[in-house]
């Protein structure tokens, strides 16, 4: 971990104090990200760490839809083909500065790309065929994955890098395969492929050990659709010997475990945290209802439960594994965006964010989530411009010193930060009902720990506690906070040099 100074500046048990750097809050925000010009509609699909850049797909003035990069400067930049008439977005790299997709060329054929500012968009070529697609993407951006066609016409998992090119990962003794995710740092690829009896099997392909057979629960089908940041954890569905579809979680060490249903008879993963240890996506009730579910290590599978109505299904999940995104029915059998977290439950995002809509419009579909879990995106409809519309919500206020100011209520329960951004140290601020041990954790986009600290609180009241970050490198940071009593207090910080 980088090395992180901290000590402690002022124990202050009155409950006022004069700060020379006064805070100030910015309001959450939802943002309708409008359509390519002339366009009636547009999705997200996907969101950068910061929450700078959104991905998708819009409709154009001519009917056809086009892949989007949408910038808060810059709103939403056609991308554009490869000559052809149509593309999508389907992954970005976490600085947002990379989007992959697949677009038409003039032939016709739909074919992988890679979009960079500088470069445009990259043709990723094929493995000797007329057509490819690519389904995702490392965190710098630096490998691709998704499937190309070979010369004699069948399906293949690929990894591109730069240097390398297009790279065909073979099978399992069969004809084709497919790759769906990729790890963080592009060393572990994880997708479908037939084995020698031509039945589908889940596999996790590394240069080391090439493409590994990760097997069933039993049946003769499976399909890994995520991975964790370090590739060790790969989560997707299997069946069973009773033919049924069951979510799974593959460890080297344990195998292929089979995460169960919630009463009825099938289940399937599709989303993963960054260290494995949380599993989410859709599960059968005994009522043979189709429900989102979260599973743990110590919990096992949870029901995220629904927003009035008999349906609902996980999207989206942070690096932590503490925030779950998704859509569900509501009371009047309708589509809503969700969000559950392990304190609040269920909200339909609706509700919890009615003071940012306008009368009569709606969030219907979250899609994707920032791996801190304070940006969502998908979609919902824009009654302002009366069109399905792709959306950017903010669900957190930021803290920024702007001005001097006292404060004496308003700061319980809350974590402020200042100055912000820093340029190296920073003062965290906030209230402890309570002695006893203090945790203070900094973490990354990814959701890594990348510092933790713990301290002793010795008098209740406000705490001022300084943090030297000389060892951590510009960009966007989270940290936690744990308090006497199990209280935990969250903020952003950024780091700028």
């Amino acid at each position: 971990m980088k090395s992180v100074n901290v000590w402690w500046l002022a124990k202050v048990v009155v409950g006022v104090v004069w700060l020379g750097s006064g805070v100030e809050l910015q309001a959450q925000r939802l943002t309708w990200l409008g359509t390519l010009p002339g366009g009636n509609f547009s999705y997200a699909t996907g969101v950068s760490a910061d929450g700078s850049v959104v991905v998708g797909w819009a409709q154009s003035a001519n009917g056809l839809t086009h892949a989007f990069r949408w910038t808060q400067s810059g709103g939403m930049q056609d991308l554009g083909t490869l000559g052809g008439l149509l593309s999508d977005a389907r992954g970005v790299s976490a600085d947002g500065s990379v989007v992959v997709g697949t677009a038409w060329n003039a032939s016709v054929q739909f074919r992988a790309f890679r979009w960079t500012a500088s470069g445009g968009m990259q043709d990723l070529g094929t493995l000797g065929g007329s057509t490819s697609e690519a389904d995702g993407v490392s965190a710098d951006g630096s490998v691709v994955v998704g499937v190309a066609e070979n010369a004699s016409g069948e399906w293949r998992a690929f990894r591109w890098t730069q240097s390398g090119g297009m790279e065909d990962l073979g099978t399992l003794g069969g004809n084709g395969s497919t790759a769906y995710g990729v790890s963080a740092d592009g060393s572990v690829v994880v997708g479908v492929a037939e084995n020698a009896s031509g039945l589908s099997r889940a596999f996790r392909w590394t240069a080391s050990g090439g493409m590994q057979d990760l097997g069933t629960l039993g049946g003769n089908e499976s399909k890994a659709y995520g991975v964790s940041a370090d590739g060790s954890v790969v989560a997707g569905w299997a069946r069973n010997a009773s033919y049924e579809f069951r979510a799974f979680r593959w460890t080297a060490s344990g195998g292929m475990q089979d995460l169960g249903t919630l009463g009825g008879n099938e289940s399937k993963a599709y989303g993963v945290s960054a260290d494995g240890s949380v599993v989410a996506g859709w599960a059968r009730n005994a009522s043979y209802e189709f429900r989102a579910f979260r599973w743990t290590v110590s919990g096992g599978m949870e029901d995220l439960g629904t927003l009035g109505g008999n349906g609902g299904v996980a999207r989206g999940v942070s690096a932590d594994g503490s925030v779950v995104v998704g859509w569900a029915r509501s009371a009047s059998n309708q589509g809503r965006a969700f969000r559950w977290t392990v304190s609040g439950g269920m909200e339909d995002l609706n509700q919890t964010y009615a003071a940012l809509l306008g009368s009569g419009s709606w969030l219907e579909v979250a899609t994707a989530i920032s791996p801190d879990g304070r940006y969502i995106v998908g979609w919902g409809w824009n009654a302002a411009t009366g069109r399905t519309e792709a959306f950017l919500l903010d669900t957190e206020g930021t803290t920024t010193a702007v001005e001097s100011r006292g404060f004496k209520d308003g700061l319980q329960g809350e974590l402020r930060i200042f100055p912000m951004p820093s340029a190296g140290a920073a003062t965290l601020r906030f209230v402890s009902e309570q002695v006893g041990p203090v945790i203070l954790e900094v973490v990354d986009v990814l959701g890594r720990v990348v510092f933790q600290w713990s301290g002793q609180v010795e008098r209740v009241g406000v705490q001022s506690l300084g943090v030297s970050m000389g060892g951590l490198s510009s960009g966007r940071y989270h940290v936690r906070l744990r308090l006497p009593g199990h209280e935990v207090l969250t903020a952003p910080l950024m780091i700028v040099r």
